[in-house]
């Protein structure tokens, strides 16, 4: 019985290492098997982007013109504000000068009581009981001027005022200092830096 032979390829086969490294080589030396390289990203804006710009400027736009409505607001209210004030410093000026005048014109009016008083005092004996009654008004009336404010000029002896004082009369130099007050012949009053009443008096001359 004859023996079988085994037909044998003649080409050798490759082992899978082989032919992996043969492909790199390939590979390393065809550059159409390289990688293609990717396409730089674009530095222009997308279409969002340049929406989102455009409502970013709008609000900026927006944001400036509301703030400038506000800062006009803000200088008129501060105008108003000192406008108000004005008037009310203004009108407290007022209201103090009508309320001064009026106690002054008041004051004034009662002056001529207060002379009266006097002269009922100086006329009346002590031992009258109306002498006392009427000094007793006299010193309530002057105790209220005086809480009032209201101050006296008597100048006898001192240089005359024309600021404060009427001269009425021309007294000799026996009487006095030349330029004094030798006689007051009715008193004056002042409230403050107004005076109510000028004081009439007797001057020396000189």
């Amino acid at each position: 019985m004859k023996k079988k032979h085994r037909w044998h390829n003649p080409i050798k086969k490759k082992k899978p290492e082989e032919r992996a490294d043969k492909m790199e080589q390939e590979e390393t030396l065809n550059p159409e098997l390289e990688q293609k390289e990717e396409p730089a990203e674009s530095t222009e804006p997308s279409e969002n982007e340049a929406q989102e710009q455009e409502k970013d400027s709008e609000l900026l736009k927006k944001l400036e013109e509301t703030q400038k409505k506000c800062d006009e607001y803000l200088d008129l209210a501060q105008r108003q504000k000192a406008e108000f004030l004005n008037y009310k410093r203004r009108t407290e000026g007022v209201r103090k000068e009508a309320y001064d005048d009026g106690r002054r014109d008041a004051i004034g009016m009662l002056l001529p009581v207060v002379d009266n008083l006097e002269r009922a005092l100086d006329a009346a004996q002590e031992e009258n009981p109306l002498h006392e009654g009427v000094a007793m008004v006299l010193r309530q009336t002057r105790d209220a001027l005086a809480k009032m404010g209201v101050e006296e000029i008597n100048p006898l002896g001192e240089a005359f005022d024309a600021m404060m004082m009427n001269a009425v009369m021309q007294g000799t130099e026996e009487e006095g200092e030349p330029g004094t007050v030798c006689q007051v012949l009715q008193k004056g009053y002042k409230l403050g830096e107004h005076v109510i009443r000028h004081a009439m008096v007797k001057v020396v001359a000189g």
